[in-house]
């Protein structure tokens, strides 16, 4: 492995997620200038009624990362964002029993070629230790959120458009959603008032990154 590791560094010399910067030995994920220079957040924010937490102000460097990761195959990101938003959780003592994701459509999925948002929950859980469960599905390929202006037609947009997958493993329990940014918070809190109908305790979400409210 160790071997195989070698080779993939020499064909593919790993780079910098945010700036794509050629990272030294000594750097994983990130080169020295983003970790001193992007727009940090890492504490907890309410939006939409939720308790929020997110890595990094979707800022700059930021969201040009998390643009090349959704719409230009950048899959493999998805590994250091779940190391960025596991190390936020951490710092931040953020306890949960379940940890899911805010599902795509089988359509956009089929398009993307990937899951974005369950990528990096599963990411987040092996920095952790546990399992991603998926506790949502999308039933219906509405309007992506980012083309909508108004938060009230961000609400509007996803009401109806998911529903619950196995109740029984998230019954009591508070369930930690992730995805990849949080804006207005429509999307979240839909998930969230889903899941607690169906009789989750409480929902809290984190993202890699959060507009700035």
């Amino acid at each position: 492995m160790k071997l195989l590791s070698y080779l993939l560094d020499l064909l593919y010399p790993p780079k910098c997620v945010f700036c794509g910067k050629l990272l030294k030995s000594q750097e994983t994920d990130l080169c020295a200038d983003c970790r001193k220079s992007l727009p940090s957040l890492s504490e907890r924010f309410r939006r939409s009624g939720l308790d929020c937490f997110s890595a990094f102000y979707y800022e700059k460097q930021v969201a040009a990362s998390v643009r090349r990761f959704k719409f230009h195959g950048q899959q493999q990101y998805a590994e250091a964002y779940g190391r960025c938003i596991a190390m936020m959780l951490l710092h931040e003592n953020v306890t949960f029993d379940l940890l899911s994701w805010v599902p795509i459509s089988d359509k956009r999925a089929k398009k993307r070629g990937y899951r974005q948002s369950k990528l990096i929950a599963q990411a987040v859980a092996r920095e952790l230790g546990i399992t991603a469960v998926q506790t949502l599905r999308k039933t219906k390929d509405n309007a992506a959120q980012s083309t909508l202006n108004s938060a009230a037609a961000r609400e509007k947009n996803v009401k109806g458009v998911y529903e619950t997958v196995e109740p029984s493993n998230f019954l009591g329990k508070t369930v930690l959603l992730i995805d990849d940014v949080i804006t207005s918070g429509s999307t979240m809190a839909e998930c969230a008032a889903i899941l607690k109908k169906a009789g989750a305790f409480d929902v809290l979400c984190a993202t890699l990154a959060a507009t700035r409210n």
